[in-house]
């Protein structure tokens, strides 16, 4: 009898139950509805059906937040209407990354594409958990959004400097502007103190580097981000054939676009653990474990 006791308790140790996370986010990118033909890449329409599916399935999680990833319609300030009421209906709060094609609209309504998507600013920093998390705008340097003259300078500054060395310095790309470096060092550096760590949203990659892609300026915004520990993640949609690539303990994921392929979506939950993330990927997302320490 005291045998079988002592091989039952032996037993009942060795049965952790599974670890719960400590919260969960959902990530969709590159939605890119509008009411136009599909071409050979990317199915605008199905766009709109896709994110009812998303959200649908999100919603049986109890998650902290979703976030989009930038180019949430392809062009037209009318698609909005078709997406955002669906996006209202996710029971979660949600935020917004701004990428290119929100700007592919008449000029005149440029100014009315925050007010739409619920935006206060371009960008910005939340806390969540022991987390903080920076929304970074990729647009702020761009041909197609900046419209301040000290802006239009240093973009065009930084266009002619970087355009014959980088060869994803392309039109439809962007850069981050000084103001908003100095930004992100403050926010990186109220993260240090508070022993908060730092994930990023962009819509333009800053790794890998490819020809089409990425950030002008992103070996810049690198240098910055390696300086910080803190500084785990930098999430990311724009390349919509996804890629992932870990320099320096800072781990770059490119989640795949939601718009691209005849019959396959593409969104993730992810959870978060004290020493790792697990990406879930739905549709062609794949699923993915980072480790933000060296110890599981």
């Amino acid at each position: 009898m005291l045998r079988f006791l002592f091989l039952f308790f032996v037993l009942l140790g060795c049965s952790k139950a599974p670890e719960r996370p400590l919260f969960e986010i959902g990530v969709v990118a590159d939605c890119q509805y509008c009411d136009c033909a599909a071409t050979e890449k990317r199915f605008y329409k199905k766009s709109a059906a896709r994110l009812q599916a998303a959200i649908d399935t999100l919603n049986q999680h109890q998650l902290a937040f979703g976030i989009h990833l930038g180019d949430f319609i392809d062009k037209d300030f009318a698609s909005f209407d078709t997406v955002l009421p669906i996006w209202k209906q996710w029971e979660t709060t949600t935020y917004h990354v701004l990428g290119n094609h929100e700007f592919s609209v008449a000029d005149s309504l440029k100014p009315k594409i925050l007010p739409k998507l619920g935006m206060q600013l371009p960008y910005y920093s939340f806390v969540y958990d022991h987390w903080r998390f920076l929304v970074i705008d990729g647009t702020d340097l761009s041909m197609y959004a900046s419209s301040d003259s000290l802006q239009i300078q240093e973009r065009d500054l930084m266009f002619a400097q970087l355009q014959k060395k980088r060869p994803y310095v392309r039109p439809w790309n962007g850069a981050i502007s000084r103001k908003q470096l100095l930004w992100i060092e403050k926010e990186l550096q109220i993260a240090s103190r508070e022993n908060q760590l730092v994930g990023l949203f962009c819509h333009f990659p800053l790794l890998p580097e490819d020809d089409l892609h990425n950030l002008w300026n992103n070996r810049e915004l690198i240098q910055i981000l390696e300086q910080h520990p803190v500084v785990k993640f930098f999430f990311n949609g724009h390349n919509h054939d996804g890629a992932y690539v870990k320099k320096n303990n800072i781990h770059y994921q490119t989640f795949k676009g939601m718009v691209n392929t005849p019959n396959q979506t593409a969104f993730s939950k992810v959870q978060f653990f004290d020493n790792y993330l697990i990406i879930q990927g739905y549709g062609r997302e794949e699923s993915r474990k980072i480790l933000l320490t060296d110890k599981e």
